[in-house]
């Protein structure tokens, strides 16, 4: 294993390698390509934190719980909600920040406030070639030429490695509250989700647990609203309203005082109900509209819907190929962890995976980074 404790020192190791080099971070995500490993988790620290600036700058290797920490004691956080895979896919290991770039990692709250790509202000990355490149700068503007920053945020390194990485951050909200709607079918639970988002009660949230989860008795649909205290019980007051007539309910409303706020949307975030290690995982990307196409999955006990997200998580027997039995749909499907014989990423458009070739091929010549993750 390669373990370089600096940007010079990870520069030599790409530049010298004589073949392929399976990246890693903390290891949480399961995937393992192969060659020789090259782990980031020596290139650890906060480099630069200004809270007035709402700014943030860290090592790639950094942990996200030492961001999280650092930033929590300044009620800021990164709004984009990052997810933490371990119990999902039972690994072990530490969540890095580089990870999180690496992967476009985002959350429920993406739907509010933007995914991670959204807030990343610059990057510092050593290409295929061991040639050590910064992008970005300290504040959000609007420039002519490449986006590198972006461009390395869900290449999943295989355009390069990061060595640093910077963000934009936001204050954390003072108060949470959710509405919770249980035993729903499919159609009530699109009708109640597109009721609450077009809305104007600004929903930070809105999610569909399996039965089994916080829930024992029925699946539950949440709406999460966020904010200052007195902002939150009135919007959560008049939403419920709205909501009538859509279905009835809520069956119950989790004030903005109750620690099972954080709990819940912990156990969204992170898909905790479908931790079964027998099991493969697919994550979809579907229209939000048409949850019909969900049925084709079979029981409704195996899918968590992050609807605010723009996903659904589900988990199946192992070697289904959830894109054969969902057919031609509008959205995408990931094989997060499976032993199913397909490709992990969904097959891109012709105009795209030519760009992409391009791409790899103008930052990874020797085709020596994390080589056919993604095509």
């Amino acid at each position: 294993m390669l373990t370089p404790r600096s940007e010079e020192e990870l520069s030599d190791a790409i530049a010298s390698a004589d073949g392929p080099l399976s990246l890693r971070g903390g290891g949480t995500r399961g995937v393992a390509r192969e060659g020789t490993v090259l782990s980031t988790a020596e290139l650890s620290g906060i480099t630069l934190y200004e809270p007035g600036a709402l700014t943030l700058l860290a090592k790639a290797g950094t942990p996200l719980a030492e961001i999280e920490d650092a930033l929590a004691a300044e009620n800021q956080m990164l709004a984009f909600e990052p997810m933490d895979h371990r119990v999902l896919l039972g690994t072990d290991g530490t969540p890095t920040i580089g990870g999180v770039v690496a992967t476009n990692t985002s959350g429920p709250r993406r739907v509010q406030a933007g995914a991670c790509r959204d807030y990343l202000l610059g990057v510092r990355f050593v290409d295929g070639t061991g040639t050590i490149t910064k992008n970005g700068g300290r504040v959000m503007k609007n420039v002519t030429g490449y986006d590198l920053a972006r461009m390395m945020c869900g290449a999943h390194g295989t355009l390069g490695v990061l060595s640093e990485v910077g963000f934009k951050v936001l204050p954390a909200p003072e108060a949470t509250a959710t509405l919770v709607y249980r035993d729903l079918d499919w159609q009530q639970t699109a009708a109640l989700f597109a009721s609450a988002m077009s809305s104007p009660f600004e929903v930070s949230g809105a999610a569909r647990l399996p039965a089994g989860a916080f829930f024992d008795d029925a699946n539950a649909a949440l709406i999460r609203l966020s904010g200052f205290e007195a902002s939150v019980a009135y919007r959560t007051d008049q939403l419920a309203k709205r909501l009538e007539g859509v279905v009835a309910g809520p069956t119950e409303v989790v004030a903005s005082n109750n620690t099972r706020n954080t709990e819940i949307w912990t156990s969204v975030r992170d898909v905790h109900a479908l931790a079964d290690p027998t099991k493969d995982i697919w994550r979809i990307s579907l229209k939000l509209t048409d949850l019909s196409i969900l049925s084709a999955l079979g029981a409704e006990d195996e899918i968590v819907l992050d609807w605010a997200g723009g996903l659904a998580w589900a988990a199946v027997a192992p070697g289904t190929d959830v894109r054969a039995t969902l057919g031609a749909f509008e959205g995408h499907a990931t094989l997060v962890r499976g032993s199913a014989d397909v490709p992990r990423f969904h097959p891109e458009p012709v105009p795209l995976a030519q760009m992409a070739k391009a791409l790899r091929a103008r930052y990874d010549p020797k085709g020596i980074l994390n080589p056919g993750l993604m095509g």
